[in-house]
């Protein structure tokens, strides 16, 4: 980050210079809870599968408020009226809108704080800065909930053609290498138009959005569920859950302390105090990662075993199709590994699992991508659209997934 007295420059390899002005924004950028964010992958262990995905959320958060910042100026040379005040609140609420993620995205959320996701997190941090700001943050907590009276500056924080995925989708792109993730940014920036306070895209950008649904599909099951991003995430959620166990029973494990305080911490119906908030700005990728190295020579064989699996990317076999596996197999290779291992049968469970996975490009129950035609009609992409594609993408695609010790075969 560049710095002169009007404003910092930050390079970014997606969109090139990026400028953010002094002021409140630029402050919430250097404040601890922001900050972390540079401590936390985007993609979680995907770089496991593609080497240069080693992005983070900083990268992301700031590429969001960029194009979100272009995104509001094109919708003011087309007449759209938003305020000084409108526009800054949008900018901070897409800003922070993944503040609350936990170390590797989403593994903390389904093992050491279940009960409570992100998003609640993310607008905990939010309403904490702003009662640090002095109030500074409510408009854009009005619109990061969707509580505002102009519904389309919720839409681009968080809809089917939000900023977050506009962003993601592209910068995912970038890092992973998968050029089928790529997609016309500018193009669908230039397409807004709002209607009635509700977004639209102009009926000439109909190809863009299609491009763009058809791209998020792509990246879903080639990047984002990729086998091997799944079996790592995983086994990382179990390694996880077994040391919250061993804590639980008083097994003392070498961790830092924000680690160690939410190993220890009883969940609480989705809500952190705010000692819990303090202390989880404090945590990220590098805790776990410091605690899994330690981990690897624990006398605990489940907990040392699956470390060293994630540290040492010795992965176990993994095998995903569209019918659920049968009870014989599943129960074959438990059998198989029980033995193997001398597990008990609560211990295999952290070898020999299963689970379902699903992709949905687009929601037609959800706020729709709606079509502005010339004449001024609105209709919903899938009916606007002449792919028959897009309405197969709407449907929801699930498959099953079983892991189980590669050399078991």
């Amino acid at each position: 980050m560049k710095t002169s007295h009007k404003l910092t420059i930050i390079n970014d390899p997606i969109y090139g210079f990026i400028t953010i002005p002094k002021g409140l924004i630029f402050d919430l950028i250097q404040h601890k809870y922001f900050q972390r964010l540079r401590r936390i992958s985007q993609m979680g262990l995907s770089y496991l599968v593609y080497p240069g995905a080693h992005h983070t959320r900083f990268h992301h958060a700031i590429g969001c408020l960029h194009i979100m910042q272009k995104a509001l100026e094109k919708l003011v040379e087309k007449g759209v009226m938003i305020s000084a005040e409108e526009k800054e609140a949008t900018m901070i609420a897409i800003l922070l809108h993944d503040i609350g993620h936990g170390p590797f995205s989403h593994a903390m959320e389904n093992s050491i704080v279940e009960e409570v996701h992100h998003e609640q997190i993310s607008l905990q941090f939010m309403e904490t800065l702003n009662a640090e700001f002095n109030g500074s943050l409510t408009l854009a907590l009005r619109i990061f909930k969707g509580d505002y009276h102009r519904p389309f500056l919720h839409q681009l924080v968080s809809g089917q053609l939000d900023m977050d995925r506009t962003d993601y989708l592209k910068r995912d792109s970038f890092y992973t290498g998968m050029a089928e993730g790529n997609i016309n940014t500018d193009r669908i920036l230039a397409m807004l138009n709002v209607k009635d306070d509700v977004l639209m895209i102009e009926e000439k950008g109909i190809y863009t959005i299609e491009k763009f649904l058809v791209a998020r599909r792509l990246m879903y099951w080639q990047v984002y569920l990729h086998k091997t991003s799944l079996v790592a995430e995983q086994v990382l959620v179990r390694v996880l859950k077994r040391a919250k166990e061993l804590t639980n029973k008083g097994v003392a494990l070498e961790a830092s302390k924000p680690l160690s305080f939410f190993l220890k911490k009883k969940n609480a119906e989705g809500v952190f105090n705010t000692q819990a908030l303090d202390i989880f700005s404090a945590l990220d990728d590098y805790d776990i990662v410091s605690a899994m190295k330690t981990w690897c020579d624990h006398e605990d064989y489940v907990l040392s075993r699956l470390s060293q699996i994630i540290i040492y990317r010795n992965l176990p076999r993994i095998k995903i199709k569209k019918k659920p596996f049968a009870k014989d197999f599943i129960e074959a290779e438990r059998q198989r590994a029980k033995k193997m291992f001398k597990l008990s049968d609560h211990e295999v469970d952290f070898f020999v699992f299963t689970g379902t996975i699903s992709n949905q490009a687009y929601t037609l129950k959800k706020e729709a991508i709606n079509i502005l035609t010339r004449k001024g009609k609105v209709i919903d992409v899938v009916a606007a659209s002449d792919q028959l594609s897009l309405k197969a993408l709407s449907k929801v695609i699930t498959k099953n997934y079983i892991c189980y010790p590669k050399h078991l075969n």
